[in-house]
């Protein structure tokens, strides 16, 4: 008996042997039962999705800095989701794409630490500006996507959600497409797509029709649709229909004409014209990535000056913030402690925050209560004096 038991423990040791070989030859790219904290230090908290939190991460050898993906799994089926996206960016290797440094499975958890873009994502810095890119901007940051997008679309990939929050910024300028998440991989270059992925405001009609019509695949095209409504994002700080209803923008996007720029005289026709080819609704009249870069609109735009500019002035209204943030904190403190002793406070005038502009604020009246007390109890002793001489 205890040499069957014997052999039944061998057997299932040898299974579970066989399945570990196998799971880790499918995750290939994900480092197994290595605790990533040993490698890896979270130095701040950059973000908070629905599925994942991302935070800034040092890697303790060699210090550089990544951007820390992490994921709590209950399924083995979830984190084979999240491995299309490993393997795409383990695969695709460019200077316009971020680029995946590690990968961890661990405690439940998935780690995924990527290069980390301090310019941060297009749409935050026209957010905190308050004001959409620049022509020249546009130009070269369009320029480098399509250079990415050429590298991605000849690897088979599609990246399927493609707008200004996935475009990142070095501080050199350097421009990164991001976020992998919603991503496809196709076996060969012509198969074509049938799942109804992606953010609405910037999905291609097909994709949109995919849903709906049967045997109405879509191909690496969606991503050029996408690409023209991000560029009118970065042109307007926001896509086209972006004060209607996600269901009623997809209505929109396949009953509707190709949207086009709100006031186009205040862009050039070379701009106008990009936008016309990206934005037909029929997907076979789109140009490739490729041939895009050698439209007139960004076949020149190798200037990278007008986006580090803009780099510099995000950082720089960052900065300003953060010092009136102080600077309120040192008027709330002096507040403080000119109630707990008015006699004794010297402190220097506070400074209100309006804005983006500094003003002195207003004094408060602290000497003219003190007059009026002194003046009344000259009063009181004068009336004293007086009563006195009455009586005697």
């Amino acid at each position: 008996m205890d040499v069957l038991f014997g052999k039944i423990g061998h057997l299932f040791k040898k299974s579970d042997a066989s399945n570990e070989q196998k799971r880790r030859k499918l995750y290939n790219n994900i480092k197994f039962d290595e605790n990533p904290e040993f490698t890896w230090t979270l130095v701040g908290e950059l973000g908070d999705g629905s599925f994942s939190k991302v935070y800034k991460a040092e890697h303790r050898p060699t210090g550089r800095l990544a951007a820390a993906k992490i994921c709590e799994l209950k399924s083995d089926e979830e984190l084979q989701d999240l491995n299309v996206e490993i393997d795409i960016l383990s695969s695709c290797r460019h200077p316009n794409i971020v680029e995946l440094l590690e990968a961890y499975y661990y405690d439940s958890k998935l780690w995924m630490l990527i290069e980390f873009c301090e310019g941060g994502a297009v749409d935050s810095i026209m957010n905190e500006l308050e004001k959409p890119l620049t022509e020249p901007q546009i130009r070269y940051i369009c320029h480098e996507i399509c250079k990415g997008l050429e590298f991605l679309h000849k690897n088979r990939v599609i990246h399927r959600d493609l707008k200004a929050g996935n475009v990142l910024l070095t501080l050199g300028g350097q421009v990164k497409i991001a976020d992998f998440g919603v991503s496809a991989k196709n076996k060969h270059t012509l198969q074509k797509r049938d799942s109804f992925i992606g953010t609405p405001y910037w999905m291609a009609p097909e994709t949109i029709q995919c849903e709906t019509v049967r045997d109405n695949p879509y191909d690496y095209k969606a991503d050029i649709w996408s690409l023209g409504i991000t560029l009118i994002e970065f042109a307007q700080r926001d896509p086209p229909h972006h004060d209607m209803s996600p269901v009623r923008v997809l209505l929109k996007i396949q009953k509707g004409e190709p949207p086009k720029l709100d006031f186009p005289s205040r862009w050039s026709k070379q701009f106008s014209d990009f936008l016309s080819i990206c934005l037909q609704k029929d997907p076979t009249k789109r140009p490739t990535a490729g041939a895009l870069l050698e439209h007139p609109f960004i076949s020149q735009a190798t200037d990278v000056r007008p986006v580090r500019e803009l780099i510099l002035e995000f950082k720089a209204d960052i900065v300003e913030e953060v010092e009136e943030e102080g600077s309120e904190k040192g008027s709330e403190k002096g507040s403080e402690r000119g109630h707990s002793s008015p006699a004794t406070s010297s402190a220097p005038s506070p400074v209100a925050s309006t804005g983006r502009k500094k003003y002195p604020a207003p004094q408060p009246p602290a000497t003219s209560l003190s007059n009026n007390q002194h003046q009344q109890n000259q009063q009181q002793q004068h009336q004293q004096q007086q009563q006195q001489q009455q009586q005697q």
